[in-house]
């Protein structure tokens, strides 16, 4: 049997993920690898959790329990060893051997690993995976919020002492917060616990509000491609309320908007997940320019090396020495996507978004 262009993505992709290393023996799985130094970054809790996302796709797209199995190594090492029973958090990264090697928590990270473990939880229906994600969002909610609304980035560990804010985007609160808080809304649809949805809708109201601060938020172009990253998770965190008219407003603003940037930049400085997230959103949020989406499937395409993983990016047009797991994923889900809107074949729902 012939397989499809995305079947040899996938099957490519996927086989980087299992052969690579990048996931050790531990489950835990390594922020990226360099390329030059060949050897991987430390293991990641975040990257971890976009990985149980990352093979319960392509367990769902190719039915090899190979990655059924993946997904539930890497699952089990977020409950049995990053989640630290007695802080109630997962610390920010690991060391080789498991121990935690991190002082901090970042509510961005505990986001993504409780929609990771949904996601493996609605595979196998383990109580494991749900009880430590509802376990993981109450400590969101009780250790992140700050006054008016806002969302503390980071936490100092062991007495989760919120850090002070900084200029840069990812230790300061910003609308790029409510991907993270998508893991709030997803156990309200899990649990019913008003708590989750009030957490949620908070969370949407602060975006909202920060939305146009937020980008350009910079005047060097590479800063403000790391913006159109943390930008479009802002536009991921939408998709569950595109109903009601502002929040529809301001998604395809922002698809606009992140699209003429990224244009704009690309020759100088480009991310690869830029490209995979912006496809991501024009396909789910139904606001398709199809030659613009085109265009982007494309570019995301290029980025693709024969191990079969997905380079980070490229500055002046020279590849950067970074095979990353979560450019990986979002590219190989954005060409899914991209190839099922050309074939006819069925959307999938937000909560499978990587």
């Amino acid at each position: 049997m012939l397989l499809s262009p995305t079947d040899t993505l996938i099957h490519a992709a996927g086989r980087w993920f299992l052969q690579s290393g990048i996931q050790e023996a531990s489950g835990g799985v390594a922020r990226y690898y360099r390329s030059d130094q060949r050897q991987n970054a430390p293991i990641s809790t975040e990257i971890t959790g976009y990985a149980v996302s990352t093979f319960i796709f392509f367990y769902q797209r190719t039915g090899d329990c190979a990655y059924l199995d993946a997904a539930l190594r890497a699952a089990r090492f977020l409950t049995r060893t990053a989640w630290d029973a007695r802080l109630g958090t997962f610390p920010f990264e690991h060391s080789d051997n498991g121990a935690s090697g991190s002082r901090y928590a970042y509510f961005f990270d505990c986001g993504i690993i409780v929609r990771g473990l949904l996601s493996a939880w609605r595979v196998t229906e383990a109580a494991e995976f749900r009880a430590a994600a509802i376990a993981a969002g109450r400590a969101m909610l009780a250790d992140f919020p700050a006054s008016g609304g806002a969302i503390h980035p980071i936490l100092a560990l062991p007495e989760k002492r919120p850090l002070a804010w900084e200029p840069r985007w990812s230790a300061s609160p910003g609308c790029y917060q409510l991907k993270s808080a998508l893991a709030w809304q997803e156990l309200f649809e899990v649990t019913g616990e008003n708590a989750f949805q009030s957490g949620y809708e908070a969370a949407l109201q602060t975006a909202l509000a920060n939305d146009r601060a937020f980008l350009p938020g910079e005047t060097d172009p590479a800063r403000i491609m790391d913006r159109l990253h943390a930008y479009a998770y802002f536009l991921e965190g939408l998709l569950p309320v595109l109903n009601r008219l502002d929040c529809a407003a301001a998604f395809r603003n922002g698809v606009d908007r992140v699209g003429r940037y990224l244009r704009e930049i690309a020759p100088v400085f480009v991310r690869s997940d830029v490209y995979a997230q912006l496809l991501r959103a024009r396909l789910l949020g139904e606001t398709l320019d199809e030659s613009a989406a085109q265009y982007e499937a494309e570019q995301a395409a290029t980025f693709q090396i024969d191990s079969g993983g997905f380079l980070f990016g490229r500055k002046q047009g020279e590849d950067l020495p970074f095979v990353n797991p979560v450019s990986t994923a979002f590219c190989v889900q954005a060409l899914a996507l991209w190839e099922d809107r050309l074939t006819g074949r069925s959307r999938i729902l937000h909560q499978a978004l990587i």
